[in-house]
């Protein structure tokens, strides 16, 4: 009865999504349109030859996975496992520099890393666990796991603080898979940063019309409520193939301050004359695309207020100044840091005077997830110090938010094939448009 029961509360636990998108090499099979059932391939030759190629260059024994429950869907992700299914007691996976990998299950779930090649060892008790752990750790010196020191980038901080304990008490130095994720995890295949190029074009062109849209109803006298734009944007959003999931952000004039405002089903606000409008608007091509993630302003009057302009513009050399440390960085063959990046944005804010409202980090990886595992634009919220790779996307997106006010965000997709820079859906706006000017 317990074990029935046992059962069934873990069915009911949410699972991590498979990374839309993923190379051929990544471990599992290309995820499957929306509707169907996805499949999953397992930790590949392939993929594990890149995994220990990257180990061998970095002088590490070996990259040490543990999961508790679906703890962590990076694990699954790299070794192309199934989320789904009972998964009630921990499991344990190293894939050396070299050799096979080793694998620890308890006795009640041994079937749990079916797909990953390798001997297995099994465990009831907590003594036997500890037994079998030291035997697959040894002759392990230096080992990679999902954490990060000081929870400094919390994307990776996926194993706890007593397993880190319990493997350092067998003698490893534990060493934060950070640098390997953001390879393994967040580089591109061509067809994967094309499939971004043209989300990014087609979300630049979705902005663009949805701000026409509510400047044509402000002419008409009736104006849209920030919902009414929702729908307009995600009717588009179907008819170019974009995978519909969540709402684009649209926000009028206060509403623009919060950061993560959605306006609710019944209306919102009303995107009437002399408002500024902001939209957020994320997507992807069905049914495995990488994301386009770009924001805009917009004034649905006949001039844009000085004020309004004046901290807009800050904003926009805040964006482009990043963009310019990238360039230069890339043209010595030497990209920056994610910290770097974040700091280039954030001093041009600082220095006129707005620091304390620029509330975020200044852009996020973009992968097989709008929000990714790769390098981070960000020294405000965590400290990534990774650098960034070549064939990799993210964004720069810094902002001034004057709470009960207004906001201006300007948030642009940088991809980098081959190590250039390049901008996607466009450079980002150079003013604050008035959509109702002469």
């Amino acid at each position: 009865m317990i074990w029935a029961l046992l059962c069934a509360a873990l069915a009911q636990l949410p699972t991590p999504q498979l990374p839309d998108g993923a190379p051929a090499d990544a471990g599992m099979a290309a995820p499957a349109p929306a509707g169907t059932a996805p499949t999953y391939e397992g930790l590949t030759p392939q993929r594990m030859a890149r995994i220990q190629r990257a180990l061998q260059r970095d002088k590490l024994d070996g990259w040490l996975f543990f999961d508790f429950r679906r703890s962590d869907e990076i694990a699954y992700r790299v070794l192309g496992l199934d989320p789904a299914g009972a998964r009630s007691r921990r499991w344990y996976c190293l894939v050396p520099a070299q050799g096979q990998p080793r694998k620890l299950l308890h006795a009640i779930e041994p079937r749990a890393l079916d797909g990953v090649p390798g001997s297995s060892a099994t465990y009831t008790s907590w003594r036997t666990r500890d037994r079998e752990l030291g035997a697959l750790l040894r002759g392990v010196r230096r080992v990679a796991m999902d954490y990060s020191p000081r929870n400094e980038i919390p994307t990776v901080a996926r194993v706890d603080g007593g397993t880190l304990e319990l493997v350092r008490s067998m003698g490893a130095e534990i060493v934060s898979s950070a640098d390997l994720v953001a390879e393994l995890e967040s580089t591109l295949t061509p067809e994967e940063l094309a499939s971004q190029a043209r989300a990014a074009e087609l979300v630049s062109g979705d902005l663009e019309a949805v701000a026409q849209e509510a400047a044509r109803r402000v002419r008409e006298d009736r104006p849209a409520t920030e919902r009414e734009l929702q729908e307009f944007a995600r009717a588009r959003w179907a008819r170019e193939g974009f995978d519909i999931e969540g709402w684009p952000g649209v926000a009028v004039d206060a509403h623009t301050a919060d950061p993560h405002y959605s306006p609710p089903p019944e209306g919102g606000a009303l995107a009437g004359h002399n408002s500024l409008l902001l939209l957020d608007f994320s997507a992807r091509l069905a049914p495995a695309g990488i994301y386009g993630d770009l924001t805009r302003v917009y004034f649905l009057g006949e001039s844009v207020p000085a004020e309004i302009q004046r901290i807009a513009g800050y904003v926009f050399q805040a964006r482009d100044a990043a963009v310019q440390l990238l360039r230069q960085r890339a043209g010595f063959g030497k990209l920056p840091s994610g910290a770097e990046v974040d700091a280039a944005a954030r001093n041009v804010i600082a220095n006129a005077g707005y620091g304390e409202r620029f509330l975020h980090r200044t852009g996020h990886s973009i992968d097989h997830h709008g929000h990714g595992d790769g390098v981070n634009n960000d020294d405000f919220e965590t400290r990534d110090t990774r650098r960034h790779l070549a064939d990799t996307c993210f964004s720069v997106e810094p902002g001034i938010y004057l709470a009960g006010r207004f906001r201006v965000r300007s948030e642009i997709d940088v991809c980098l094939p081959g190590g250039r820079v390049e901008l996607r859906g466009g450079p980002g706006q150079s003013a604050v448009p008035a959509l109702l000017a002469p």
